[in-house]
């Protein structure tokens, strides 16, 4: 009898332990996320485990490790990621009535599998010196395709999921035919053969190698708060932001984004995380750090995102369609030589 008593008291001191911690898989590179972490184990006593890496390799990791897997929670960038997960069946409806409520429905992913944790605006950035307002009034995406800029514009390659996502967004907006062939002058304005990161787009545009770049509004934060450098922040004034499309649709907005895995053993402890990093004090802290934007509308932005120009008009089309249109955009890259 006692040794019953003993075996089940194991078990269910076993059970306790386990339902105190959280395994989050993150893609996320931010070195602030640590403190968020800590943070969350003070407030909650749950402990967290943290997996990082690239997200090609983490989404592969929780394939292979199927029902055996102890990772709770997914936490990436670019719905693209999240989709591709979901489209594996890998997620899991979240249950927290409070991210639901704080999260808008275009910025979760189908039958609530993921939501945004915090946005991110893809824009275009170019050089006072060599281009005039004229020529950029009421400036939209489709006119990176006008003959005018032959010859004047960078981008990354056709191989980043945020490119990949800026297309998706438009074949879900206009239509594949007309961002096909906006893609194919797109590729015959290039200044350059695309390469590098977003940051070598403003940089290039900052040298005078190019007019105008596409990148996301984040790097620009970081290149001004003088964390990448004093060469990096220099680049960065030297040139102004343009948000595209204030006239129609409005800027092209993507996500840092997170989801509670299938298999998750801790799958009330992620409900619960989830609900922190979408609590104001904890978005407020995150886009301080990360230079993103916020989900919730009463934070603001770190001060360096702040001064770009806030109540700028966003794209409300549903993130999902970035991952559900992304082998179209592929392919569609491909056709147009988007190398």
């Amino acid at each position: 009898m006692r040794s019953l008593i003993f075996f089940l008291s194991i078990v269910l001191l076993s059970q306790v332990l386990l339902a105190s911690e959280v395994n989050i898989y993150t893609s996320r590179h931010y070195d602030s996320d640590a403190s968020l972490y800590s943070e969350f184990t003070d407030l909650t006593g749950i402990k967290v485990n943290i997996i990082s890496g690239k997200g090609p390799a983490l989404i592969e990791r929780i394939k292979s490790e199927g029902v055996n897997s102890r990772a709770d929670i997914f936490f990436t960038v670019d719905a693209g990621n999240l989709w591709k997960v979901q489209k594996e069946g890998l997620f899991q409806e979240i249950k927290s009535r409070s991210v639901l409520a704080t999260v808008p429905e275009n910025l979760r992913g189908p039958n609530n599998e993921w939501t945004a944790i915090a946005k991110r605006a893809r824009v275009v950035f170019y050089n006072p010196q060599k281009v005039s307002r004229e020529e950029i009034v009421d400036f939209a995406y489709e006119d990176l395709a006008d003959g005018t800029w032959k010859n004047r514009v960078v981008i990354r390659s056709s191989s980043n999921m945020y490119n990949q996502s800026l297309v998706a967004s438009l074949i879900a907006n206009v239509g594949l035919e007309r961002t096909e062939n906006w893609a194919k002058g797109l590729v015959a304005n290039f200044a350059r053969k695309p390469q590098g990161n977003d940051r070598s787009q403003i940089m290039a545009v900052a040298n005078g190698e190019a007019d105008l770049a596409v990148a996301n509004s984040y790097y620009f934060g970081m290149m001004l708060s003088g964390s990448a450098g004093e060469q990096q922040l220099e680049a960065a004034k030297k040139v102004r932001v343009l948000f595209p499309n204030q006239k129609s649709r409005g800027v092209h907005i993507n996500i840092s984004g997170a989801g509670i895995l299938k298999y998750s053993p801790n799958s009330e402890n992620g409900n619960r995380f989830l609900e922190f990093l979408l609590s104001p004090k904890v978005q407020k802290y995150m886009v301080d750090r990360s230079y993103e934007y916020p989900v919730l509308k009463q934070i603001l932005p770190s001060p360096e995102i702040t001064e770009l120009g806030l109540g700028f008009k966003e794209d409300e089309i549903s993130v999902k369609k970035f991952g559900e249109l992304n082998p179209e955009a592929i392919r569609l890259m491909d056709r147009s030589g988007w190398k």
